[in-house]
């Protein structure tokens, strides 16, 4: 039987709509993410759906709350985690937001980065054939599967 962690990923779009602000997986040593840029988000809690677990994990990681945002996709990852477990990540991109971000949590230091500079920093190799899908300006969601192997995507399919 399939039972995958469930979890949202989002990406936060500045004002300007030309930086993207990630987190530095650089804080806590052992982490599956050690080392690499990302976006925010985490497991799905029970009693939340996936958009109030979204604005809850930005919340809690970057001290903002999200104003508006859009489901920009799906993947589905078995194999991805730590223990080979399997995910199915929803992915938003919020676009509108209240507060100051923060400079750091307790997974790393958070920064806009330039969305053109975006493919120079290191991260999971899987994440560059999925994150131009979430800033194209095609408005249809995309559904992705993406199965890893000893920390690399074996494939990479989807369908909008």
């Amino acid at each position: 039987m399939y039972m995958p962690i469930i979890g949202t990923l989002g990406y936060i779009l500045s004002p300007d709509g030309e930086k993207v602000l990630l987190v530095h997986r650089n804080a806590r040593k052992g982490d599956h993410h050690l080392g690499k840029y990302n976006g925010l988000g985490g497991k799905m809690e029970p009693g939340e759906d996936v958009m109030a677990c979204m604005v809850r994990e930005i919340h809690e990681e970057a001290g903002v709350v999200c104003r508006e945002m859009s489901l920009r996709g799906t993947v589905n990852w078995p194999g991805f985690g730590a223990d080979g477990e399997n995910w199915l990540g929803f992915i938003f991109l919020i676009t509108s937001f209240e507060g100051e971000p923060r400079k750091s949590n307790p997974e790393g230091d958070l920064a806009w980065h330039l969305l053109t500079e975006m493919n120079d920093l290191p991260m999971w190799e899987g994440d560059r054939f999925f994150l131009p899908l979430v800033f194209d300006n095609d408005p249809r969601p995309f559904y992705g599967h993406m199965p890893y192997q000893n920390g690399s995507p074996v494939s990479w399919e989807y369908s909008r």
